[in-house]
């Protein structure tokens, strides 16, 4: 069982990352490539993609800088690259639990220089 390599490509930062090997996570992979309009929730990118799941053994409100998740009631992916609203010091904190399904393997912390962006695209990396 291997994760599924991805690239998340906003503005004119491409960064690598990867989707876990969980029923919700192969979803999602299923659906790739995502491109789309992101919506911005402080330092987190979210936007609707096509599968509805609800909430698995993976759900938290304990994510990091660099944590990808699927928010059920959204139906949505949220890449987080620093604090939201909710959080109270450095870590995000999304506004109620996701499914943890990916992260980014690079430096999470450069999608603040994509803030405002029109476009995001999510691809699969193929070897």
């Amino acid at each position: 069982m291997m994760p599924t390599e991805i690239r998340i490509i906003i503005a004119d930062i491409a960064l690598e990352g990867e989707l876990f090997d969980t029923p919700c996570a192969k979803a999602i992979a299923g659906v790739l490539p995502i491109e789309t309009s992101p919506d911005e929730w402080g330092d987190e990118f979210y936007f609707g993609i096509p599968i509805a799941i609800p909430l698995d053994e993976t759900a938290t409100k304990k994510v990091k800088v660099g944590d990808i998740g699927y928010w059920p009631p959204g139906t949505a992916l949220a890449i987080f690259f620093g604090p939201t609203p909710m959080s109270t010091g450095s870590e995000p904190v999304p506004a109620s639990e996701v499914n943890l399904v990916g992260k980014i393997t690079g430096d999470a912390k450069i999608l603040r220089k994509a803030k405002g962006s029109h476009r995001v695209r999510i691809e699969k990396v193929t070897g």
